[in-house]
């Protein structure tokens, strides 16, 4: 099973990074996630993609003063709402907390998105939202201590300076051992390169997991050969970026070395979906173990046409 760790469709073209074209919306994800994309020599599909908005949309909502924090939260989610009730055999809901909404209405909203929703997964963007990680505490302490409460996911955004330097965050993450952090693009955004940040305290913290999206591919091989299997975890930042070439990035490991590694594909999977599958109690899957076997999922699970159109 191939599962995304952080996609961001929208229903308008984002507002902090005003690309080009029209909106990456629900539909246009779920045709790309159908690929086929060539794995290993197998055509594959991306099974299931955490979802969530584009940053730059949770922060318009506060910013015109017309709304109050939790008409803001329930304004920039809620697009992936509901794409997640559209497609929920395929879209997973992640929830995006911005405590300039509100602490009290960010945490009630945790709770509502999780229990009522089915939302596995919580994102912190200290960039975005301009707060310093290691010195909001009453901001992130009762967030952080709801997602302990609820046993949800919390995806952190690293790579950005002044606020998303993936060391700013061990505080919080050394607080809060029983939740599982994933430090999201592996450290690398437009601010820096900073992914052995993420690596050493993934080697050294129990509760961290590393996505690989953005992280350079010889790292990701120097990387791999010595962390626990479960600590790597597919993700692709789609869009801008385009989910194919990050599981070229993983397959690379299945090459022979000095490239590659000569990586079993039975850890690629765990790699590419069956780790974070656990970690949301989905069942696990093993890779196709020939073309035929491939091809064959695939035609079982075509998305029909006028569901995603």
């Amino acid at each position: 099973m191939i599962i995304d760790t952080s996609c961001y469709p929208t229903n308008l073209v984002d507002l902090a990074w005003r690309h080009d074209g029209e909106p990456f919306t629900g539909e246009r994800l779920i045709q790309m996630m159908d690929g086929p994309y060539m794995v290993n020599g197998k055509p594959r599909r991306i099974d299931k993609a955490f979802i969530q908005p584009p940053q730059g949309n949770t922060i318009y909502t506060w910013t015109d003063g017309e709304k109050t924090g939790r008409e803001s939260i329930d304004a920039y989610m809620a697009y992936t709402l509901e794409l997640v009730q559209r497609y929920p055999d395929r879209l997973i809901g992640c929830f995006v907390y911005n405590p300039r909404c509100g602490v009290q209405n960010g945490v009630e909203a945790i709770e509502r998105y999780v229990k009522e929703h089915g939302f596995k997964m919580v994102q912190f963007q200290a960039n975005m939202h301009a707060y310093r990680p290691d010195r909001a505490l009453d901001w992130l302490r009762p967030a952080l201590q709801k997602c302990a409460e609820l046993g949800v996911l919390v995806k952190l955004h690293t790579g950005d300076g002044p606020y998303s330097i993936p060391t700013e965050w061990v505080p919080m993450i050394k607080e809060f051992p029983t939740v599982n952090f994933i430090m999201a693009h592996f450290g690398v955004q437009t601010g820096g390169v900073y992914c052995f940040e993420p690596f050493q305290l993934a080697m050294d913290l129990p509760n961290v997991y590393c996505e690989s999206g953005w992280c350079l591919q010889s790292r990701i091989v120097e990387f791999a050969k010595v962390l626990p299997k479960r600590k790597i975890l597919y993700g692709s930042d789609t869009p801008p970026n385009e989910p194919g070439m990050w599981l070229r990035l993983l397959e690379v490991l299945c090459f022979e070395p000095p490239q590659g590694l000569n990586l079993d594909e039975d850890t690629l999977e765990e790699y590419l979906g069956n780790n974070v599958a656990r970690m949301v109690g989905l069942e696990t899957s093993p890779p196709p173990r020939s073309v035929d076997e491939a091809q064959a999922y695939l035609r079982a699970h075509r998305t029909n046409n006028h569901d995603t159109r």
